[in-house]
């Protein structure tokens, strides 16, 4: 046995969500989120006061995936990168069923931010994104033990990826991320000059 070897790791998933016909599939999902955004009042209300510069459905349409058979083949396309990420994690699901409960509209035009938070309640989250333009914002995350850092200092600059408080994954068109929903996470300001767009989800087994 190796004199140190590491524990407790936390796993986060990114892939293309398909090999073939991904331009089209994201033009027609494009198309529907900005025909929500304009549609959903209540949202942009929310969105207002919540989301300052940038649209949201997760207050007002937060099952997107179950109005639209555009979004649920997404949900579909989806499924199975969830079902893969779902093995590696090694959940017992016997008699079990890992489904989307959630999916909602993510717009981000110049200087939006999406702060700091997680997902309550939800056992697998994540999004796909749907138009990343040139220098969007990362998502980032963040090391799940930091608050139990009592006394450590700080790393070196060099220090390698798995010891880092923080690591950015690009947003990406076309590319899905999945996440175990404990996992604190954010989206800095937008500084790209078009929009950034996403479509988030939860996954449950309960």
């Amino acid at each position: 046995m190796t004199a140190i070897r590491a524990w407790f790791p936390t796993y986060i998933y990114y892939k293309k969500l398909q090999t073939t016909q991904l331009a089209a599939f994201n033009r027609e999902l494009l198309k529907e989120c900005y025909q929500v955004r304009d549609y959903d009042v209540e949202g942009q209300k929310w969105s207002r006061k919540n989301y300052p510069g940038g649209y949201t459905s997760y207050q007002s349409i937060p099952n997107i995936q179950r109005m639209s058979s555009t979004f649920g083949e997404l949900q579909a396309r989806i499924n199975r990168h969830v079902k893969a990420y779902a093995r590696h994690l090694q959940y017992d699901l016997t008699g079990r069923e890992l489904a989307m409960t959630d999916c909602w509209i993510n717009i981000m035009p110049r200087s939006a931010v999406h702060g700091l938070h997680l997902h309550p309640l939800s056992t697998i989250s994540g999004t796909y994104y749907a138009a990343t333009p040139k220098g969007c914002s990362t998502l980032r995350f963040e090391d799940p033990r930091l608050s139990k850092f009592m006394a450590a200092p700080p790393r070196i600059a060099e220090a390698r990826d798995e010891n880092k408080s923080h690591v950015h994954y690009k947003a990406e068109a076309g590319h899905v991320v999945l996440f175990e929903s404990w996992l604190r996470h954010e989206v800095a300001s937008n500084q790209s000059k078009t929009d950034r767009v996403s479509i988030s989800f939860n996954y449950n087994w309960f």
